[in-house]
């Protein structure tokens, strides 16, 4: 930076310096300030008051100032320039909602020159006489647009544009009495919000968020689902994925098969040696809400209605395994049985 001054022959400078702070009354110069340590030197040359800074910083934006004591104890100062290390430019978006018109806004975090003239790109080409900050048409979810200062054109906004197609995936597979996590992602810019949903005759919503969480998936989760997304201008983009439950395939050693009679109590029991201490549900095979919760479960007066697979998940903070048994209830009295499943985390 560059400043020239210019005084009688009877007047002496005693001191001159710049700066961009005042503390306690007090003007900090840049030379002494620590932010600038080893950064700041002056011209030695009289009257030539540049300024050299090195190594510039984002965080040396800022309004600059010459300041210089006299003999005549006269103290001048006045504003010399703004220094910015670049324009830090985004565009602001908005969206008539019955229509493609849209409106863009230029926007820097940083304080500008007023009647700053800017320019607009669309998909990266320049768009012609058009100055101002704001910047208004029809679009086309396909094209993207940004902006920059005219002086500072290596310096542009990241471009915004509507979202293209997101992608959507699952993990892992969809085994019944799995968890299952649903993810859909997307670049777009500004960033897309996400929304779940169900595809039946009447769409279901199901969930707002890139992520859709089944704790333990069963076979009513099979069906179409889709990501709805869209951005604040408007823009949106659906994917559809089809889950299809199918059963697990268990170990031998989870291959259980408990036969009780009519009237009998049932008692099953899941242990594990997990450490830290694991948390246990039960489950009925083909039923999406718990049975019951802990490590014993049981059943009083049992019917056939109780025939059938009985899952026992264990969980701690570093993972979870789950264990089968299937129960079988016969007419005629025989004695009461008890299932312990073992399972290690």
């Amino acid at each position: 930076m560059k400043n020239h001054v210019s005084y009688p022959s009877t007047t002496t400078v005693q001191k001159s310096f710049w700066f961009t702070k005042v503390q306690d009354r007090k003007h900090v110069d840049l030379q002494t300030d620590s932010q600038y340590t080893g950064r700041v030197t002056y011209s030695s040359k009289s009257k030539d008051c540049t300024l050299t800074i090195t190594n510039v910083r984002n965080s040396d934006s800022a309004v600059y100032k010459f300041r210089f004591i006299t003999n005549q104890q006269c103290c001048l100062k006045f504003p010399i320039c703004s220094l910015s290390t670049h324009p830090d430019l985004h565009v602001g978006t908005s969206r008539y909602s019955s229509s493609s018109w849209a409106a863009l806004t230029c926007v820097s975090s940083c304080t500008l020159p007023p009647h700053s003239s800017y320019i607009w790109f669309k998909n990266g080409e320049k768009i012609p006489r058009k100055t101002s900050s704001t910047y208004s048409d029809y679009f086309n979810n396909v094209d993207s647009y940004s902006c920059a200062l005219q002086e500072h054109q290596d310096f542009p906004s990241p471009p915004v544009y509507a979202p293209k197609l997101p992608s959507v995936s699952v993990s892992p597979s969809a085994e019944i009495g799995s968890s299952v996590t649903l993810t859909c992602s997307s670049d777009a810019n500004p960033a897309a919000t996400f929304k779940w949903y169900k595809r039946n005759q009447t769409p279901q919503y199901l969930h707002e968020g890139a992520q859709l969480v089944f704790n333990y998936i069963q076979p009513s989760a099979s069906g179409e689902y889709y990501c709805d997304l869209r951005t604040s201008w408007g823009g949106r983009a659906e994917m559809f994925l089809k889950i299809l439950c199918v059963k697990k395939k268990l170990s031998p050693t989870n291959k259980h098969t408990t036969i009780v009679s009519l009237t009998d109590s049932m008692t099953l029991t899941c242990s594990s040696d997990a450490n830290p201490a694991a948390n246990y549900t039960w489950f009925k095979e083909d039923e999406d809400s718990p049975t019951a919760s802990g490590q014993i479960f049981n059943i009083n007066n049992t019917s056939p209605e109780h025939s059938g697979h009985y899952i026992c998940i264990a969980q701690n903070t570093r993972g979870r395994h789950n264990s089968t048994v299937h129960l079988t209830v016969l007419e005629g009295k025989l004695h009461p049985h008890c299932f312990t499943g073992h399972m290690t985390l």
